[in-house]
């Protein structure tokens, strides 16, 4: 449904909305188990997009430029890879007009459009601590 590298960026986003305090990418990479390497392009992804804020320095680290309750997982994946809708045949034999296939797939594209765009990233974290895997800090030992 949506890419890896999205999914990557939402559970980045969603660990850094539970953090009081700026996380550097080992931090993240590390609580949320995706390769440090793969998440800094991912990083540098979002805060581009303005999605993320990085902060250099002895306590830096990224942030979140606003409060989740204003962020929909919609603007995340979009920033990363914009759920494809179906404007026109795929196989240009119908124009503009879907033939029912193609009006389906784009029916369900929609939904999933929808259902992005009305949840935020508070509505992902508001759960219990428990119900929040691979986005946590992991314990220390």
């Amino acid at each position: 449904m949506i890419s890896q590298t999205a999914e990557y960026a939402l559970r980045a986003v969603v660990f850094l909305a539970d953090q009081s305090e700026p996380k550097t990418n080992t931090q993240i990479a590390a609580a949320i188990q995706i390769p440090s390497g793969y998440l800094a392009k991912v990083m540098h992804i979002l805060s581009r997009a303005k999605l993320v804020r990085a902060q250099r320095g002895l306590r830096g680290g990224f942030t979140l430029p606003f409060a989740p309750e204003n962020l929909t997982v919609l603007r995340v994946i979009n920033a990363i890879e914009p759920i494809r809708r179906i404007h026109e045949c795929p196989l240009g034999m119908h124009g503009k007009s879907l033939c029912p296939l193609h009006k389906s797939l784009d029916d369900a594209a929609k939904a999933v459009e929808e259902t992005f765009g009305d949840t935020t990233i508070a509505d992902l974290i508001r759960v219990p601590r428990h119900m929040k895997p691979l986005c946590r800090v992991p314990e220390s030992t």
